[in-house]
């Protein structure tokens, strides 16, 4: 048993899905940075100098001036604008793998259909060789 998890733990696609899953963690990661550092700032100086990051209705009533605070004193809210960077970032990261895996499939050369071997008799339904002039099965050569 334990060699056979051995060679499961071992097995290429194994290996090949875990860098895939590493790879996809650490891109995930730079594609929410580049949301929260790269393009929300631009959008939110386009919309009157406002963070998303910092976008949020407190459920307990009261007022609190930052996402700080509000997190200091243990509040429950709905951080809408959090909600709203972690969209764009799913957005983009989907689109990202959608183009590659598009990209990928193009690369990827067709699989050919092999060549049929066999051919049915026009008289007696049978299958026989492509190649066959005569039905083994009834001698008709209509085939």
């Amino acid at each position: 048993m334990l060699n056979e998890f051995k060679k499961f733990l071992v097995n290429g696609n194994m290996v090949d899905m875990a860098v895939g899953f590493i790879f996809g963690g650490a891109f995930a990661t730079v594609v929410k940075s580049f949301v929260a550092n790269v393009m929300m700032p631009p959008i939110g100086l386009l919309m009157g100098n406002v963070d998303f990051s910092q976008l949020f209705v407190a459920l307990d009533g009261k007022a609190y001036a930052t996402m700080d605070a509000l997190d200091k004193a243990g509040a429950p809210a709905i951080k809408y604008g959090m909600f709203i960077n972690d969209t764009i970032s799913f957005l983009i990261l989907g689109f990202v793998m959608f183009m590659l895996i598009k990209a990928y499939n193009k690369m990827k050369e067709p699989e050919v259909e092999a060549a049929p071997t066999t051919k049915h008799c026009n008289e007696c339904a049978m299958e026989i060789p492509v190649a066959a002039k005569k039905c083994g099965h009834c001698g008709s050569t209509d085939v």
